[in-house]
Formats: C-alpha cells, sequence, structure tokens
C-alpha cells in the first residue's frame, strides 16, 4: 500500500473543510510547496492525524516541521508504509 497525490489531494482537501473552502488543487501540486496552496503548520497536522486514521502510519513530528511540499510527504508516509508492511 501507498499514499498517492491523489490521495494526498483528498485528504487536504478535507482537511481544509470541503471543496468549496479548498485552496484550488487543480494540476500538479507535488512540487508546489504547500505555503503556495494555503496550508499552514495546522492544516500539516489535521493533515497527518488524517494520514494516520487511514493508513496506521505516524508522520513524525520533527519530519512535519520540514516537510515543504505534497511529495515530500508522500515520501515520507511511504517510507512509513514500507516499514509497517
Amino acid at each position: 500500500m501507498t499514499i498517492t497525490i491523489d490521495t494526498l489531494r483528498r485528504i487536504l482537501v478535507a482537511c481544509a473543510g470541503g471543496d468549496e473552502d479548498a485552496p484550488e488543487l487543480a494540476g500538479d501540486i507535488a512540487e508546489v510547496e504547500f505555503e503556495e496552496l494555503g496550508y499552514d503548520s495546522l492544516a500539516l497536522i489535521e493533515t497527518a492525524s488524517r494520514i494516520q486514521r487511514e493508513f496506521g502510519v505516524t508522520v513524525p513530528e520533527e519530519q512535519l516541521i520540514d516537510v515543504r511540499t505534497p511529495q515530500e510527504l508522500i515520501d515520507i508516509v511511504n517510507e512509513q508504509l514500507a516499514g509497517v508492511a
């Protein structure tokens, strides 16, 4: 099992309150910084919490602080998932 950009996009939209309130996440967002996407550290904490509930892995806080792009978060989660398998 791995997390994909589409899965993360769905989680990000849910963390922003749904489709109407969510920042624009269309197109290739993998390398766009979360700040540019309109997500702050609080939104990332909520995102990490949802990832934990859905995938059973914890994104370490020290790594979450340094995450700048969706691809970086995907890489961390998939690394954790590989360790769980």
